[in-house]
């Protein structure tokens, strides 16, 4: 089944007892039970619900898992995910993930005793050589987050499997329509739904699914104990986005395209960071793993100093965190989603003061132009 398909029939897309085509939202904590320890299909909504179900089984549907687990944010499936290991174990992870993924490393679970090390991922010989005795797991984000690095997942992967690592792989950039890491080799795929999996900037959350059932019982037990899972109504809004994916997708990636090109030959732009321009370092990688290049840039200007300016000045660029709603958006990596990294750490990994990141809208592309080209002027950039 075509995965445009997909987006709309996978999973359980229909109520099976009134026939709704819209999983209706199963607002309860509890269910009565058939007798004394005979409960029904559902026994209380922290372990499961047949709204949040049915979410679990369209992005298991769409990632080809085994079984999807929805969360009440995509930290809380890093959670669950970092949970499988223990004390003593090393993971390797990229040099460049998103903030809160590195403050959840250092900040929480170093000091129950986790290890790790930063790696350059898009360098597979800089991620063999990190390997080390202890070393239990592989943390990918393709692209990443903010300098949109790719990493070869399939050959990534091969490296971890003879390590016998566990690969983990953030594709909330990518999404299930572009990038599908568990048919490359990953074992484990997490998205932040907050962002284009939901796609209108109204709902928070984090899923995640295996391909391998011994992961997946796991992460279930996980999921139950630890109790950070998405809600129906959450749940319910998921589904909706879901449905318009595969065309938001291609419209955020035509007007990426466009605004990527625009701010290459703008004279105060330093560097482009988007893996659809044939500069970028990482674009035949992409081409081969991906059908597409997602919606979002990071670039520099020449002058460092002007991108606070710069980006106050824009208009229908919002300037916020977060990213992949219908709104295009604005941030300063630097000092907004990767602030909880250490400063030489930043810069070590290339995310200078001066970096700035874009989610490109779904707005009418000449507008997003002509709305950056105004912020330059403004600027004095």
């Amino acid at each position: 089944m075509h995965i445009n398909t997909k987006l709309i029939h996978g999973g359980i897309s229909e109520d099976k007892t009134t026939g709704a085509v819209s999983v209706p939202i199963y607002q309860t904590s509890t269910y009565k039970q058939n007798g004394v320890g005979q409960p029904k299909e559902y026994e209380y909504s922290r372990s499961g619900n047949p709204t949040r179900h049915a979410l679990e089984e369209l992005i298991a549907d769409l990632e080809g898992g085994v079984q999807g687990f929805a969360f009440g944010s995509g930290l809380a499936g890093i959670h669950a995910i970092l949970s499988l290991f223990v004390p003593g174990d090393h993971l390797l992870m990229g040099d460049d993930v998103y903030g809160g993924t590195f403050r959840i490393f250092e900040q929480v679970f170093v000091k129950n005793g986790l290890e790790y090390t930063i790696v350059d991922t898009s360098d597979l010989a800089d991620i063999e050589k990190n390997i080390q005795p202890n070393t239990k797991g592989l943390y990918l984000e393709s692209p990443s987050n903010p300098l949109l690095k790719i990493t070869d997942i399939k050959s990534a992967a091969d490296i971890a499997k003879k390590h016998n690592l566990v690969v983990m792989v953030d594709n909330t950039f990518a999404t299930p329509y572009f990038q599908q890491p568990l048919t490359l080799g990953a074992d484990i795929v997490i998205h932040s739904g907050t962002k284009y999996l939901g796609g209108h900037s109204d709902v928070v959350s984090g899923l995640v699914t295996t391909n391998d059932p011994k992961l997946a019982q796991e992460l279930s037990f996980l999921q139950n104990a630890i109790g950070a899972v998405l809600g129906p109504q959450d749940s319910w809004l998921m589904q909706r986005g879901i449905k318009t994916l595969g065309v938001r997708m291609e419209e955020h990636q035509r007007n990426a395209l466009a605004a990527a090109e625009f701010l290459t030959s703008h004279p105060a732009v330093a560097n482009v960071y988007y893996p659809g321009l044939s500069s970028h370092n990482g674009y035949e990688v992409a081409k081969k793993q991906m059908s597409g290049f997602s919606g979002m840039i990071s670039f520099e200007l020449k002058n460092e100093a002007a991108a606070t300016a710069f980006v106050e000045a824009l208009q229908l660029f919002t300037l916020a965190e977060s990213l992949g709603g219908v709104e295009s958006l604005v941030e300063v990596p630097a000092v907004m989603t990767h602030a909880s990294i250490p400063k030489e750490k930043r810069e070590a990994a290339g995310i200078r003061d001066g970096l700035i990141r874009l989610s490109v809208g779904l707005e009418y592309a000449g507008d997003l132009l002509a709305d950056l080209e105004q912020a330059f002027e403004k600027s004095g950039a």
